[in-house]
C-alpha cells in the first residue's frame, strides 16, 4: 500500500547522501539502491521515487551526468513524458537505448522484424545471442536491463496508419527510425494527426540528415538519392549511430521543456569529408 506522499519525501530527504560533480559542485544523491528500497516500501513506481526526489532538489545517481544539462526540474519531465519510437533497428536501438539512459520514463516501440547477421554491424541491439530474436522482444529486454524506472511497451509487427495512431495515442512525440521510405508517409500522417512533434532520420552510406516536424510545420523532403540510396550505399556504424544521437537530443529538448533546434530545418551531414550544413525549409 502506498504510504503518504509526505512520508516518501521524509523518507527520500533520510537517504539522500552527499555527492560532488567533477568540477567540485556539491548535490544531494539518490543511489540506485535507496529508489528500489523506497519504491518497495511505499507500493510506488521506481519514476515516481526519482521524480518526487527531483522535486525535492535530490539527484538520483544514475541521472547525476544529466542535471549539469537539463537541471532536475527538465530531468524531472523526462520521468513523467512518453516517447514512441517506430522501427527499433539501427537508428531505433541506438534512440532507444540512450533515451532510456537519459530517464524518459515511458517508452513504446513497435517493429516487425528480427535480427539478422548483416545488422551486427550497427544495430545496438543486435549480438549473436539475440540473431533471430525479435526486435520487439530484445528492446524490452534492454530496457529492462537498463533502467527499470522506464516503462516500455512493445509492439511487435509492422504497423499500418492506425496501427501507429494507436501507439502514438497519449505519447508527447514521436521518433521516425524506419529504414526505407515505405510506411514514413503514414507515420507523418499520424503524427500530424495525434498533434506530436516527429523527430525523424535517416542514413545512406557516410551521409545521413535529421528533421523535426511539428505538427503545423512544413514537411521535410527526402534527400540522399531516393528510396534505393541506403541499399546500395550501406548504413556504416557511425552514421546511423550519430543520426540517432542527434534525433535523441532534440527528442530530449523537446520533452524537457525545451524548444526544438530543427524545426523546420534540416541538418544534413556527410562523415566523408566530416561536412555538416543546416539547410531552412521554410
Amino acid at each position: 500500500m502506498v504510504r503518504g506522499g509526505m512520508q516518501m519525501k521524509d523518507d527520500i530527504a533520510r537517504l539522500a547522501g552527499e555527492a560532488a560533480q567533477g568540477d567540485g559542485t556539491a548535490y544531494r544523491s539518490l543511489p540506485c539502491d535507496a529508489v528500489a528500497a523506497l519504491a518497495a516500501a511505499h507500493g510506488a513506481a521506481a519514476w515516481e521515487v526519482e521524480a518526487t526526489a527531483l522535486d525535492l532538489g535530490v539527484v538520483p545517481e544514475r541521472y547525476a551526468r544529466n542535471v549539469g544539462s537539463l537541471g532536475p526540474a527538465g530531468q524531472a519531465r523526462l520521468l513523467r513524458s512518453c516517447a514512441a519510437v517506430v522501427g527499433l533497428g539501427g537508428l531505433g536501438g541506438t534512440v532507444l537505448e540512450t533515451l532510456a539512459r537519459m530517464g524518459v520514463g515511458r517508452l513504446r516501440g513497435a517493429d516487425g522484424d528480427s535480427f539478422a547477421e548483416s545488422n551486427l554491424n550497427r544495430q545496438a541491439l543486435c549480438r549473436m545471442d539475440t540473431l533471430g530474436c525479435a526486435k520487439s522482444r530484445a528492446a524490452a529486454a534492454a530496457v529492462a536491463a537498463l533502467n527499470p524506472s522506464v516503462r516500455f511497451t512493445e509492439r511487435p509487427g509492422y504497423l499500418d496508419r492506425d496501427g501507429m495512431l494507436a501507439l502514438l495515442s497519449g505519447a508527447d512525440l514521436a521518433l521516425d527510425c524506419l529504414g526505407g521510405l515505405a510506411s514514413r508517409p503514414a507515420l507523418r500522417e499520424a503524427a500530424r494527426a495525434a498533434g506530436l512533434p516527429l523527430v525523424g532520420a535517416a542514413v545512406a552510406g557516410w551521409t545521413g540528415w535529421v528533421a523535426t516536424l511539428l505538427p503545423s510545420g512544413p514537411p521535410f523532403p527526402e534527400p540522399g538519392g531516393g528510396a534505393g540510396a541506403e541499399d546500395s550505399l550501406g548504413c556504416p556504424g557511425p552514421a546511423v549511430h550519430l543520426a540517432a544521437s542527434l534525433q535523441c537530443a532534440e527528442a530530449v529538448r523537446l520533452l524537457a521543456g525545451q524548444p526544438p533546434a530543427l524545426a523546420g530545418k534540416l541538418l544534413l551531414f556527410d562523415l566523408a569529408d566530416m561536412s555538416f550544413e543546416t539547410v531552412d525549409l521554410g
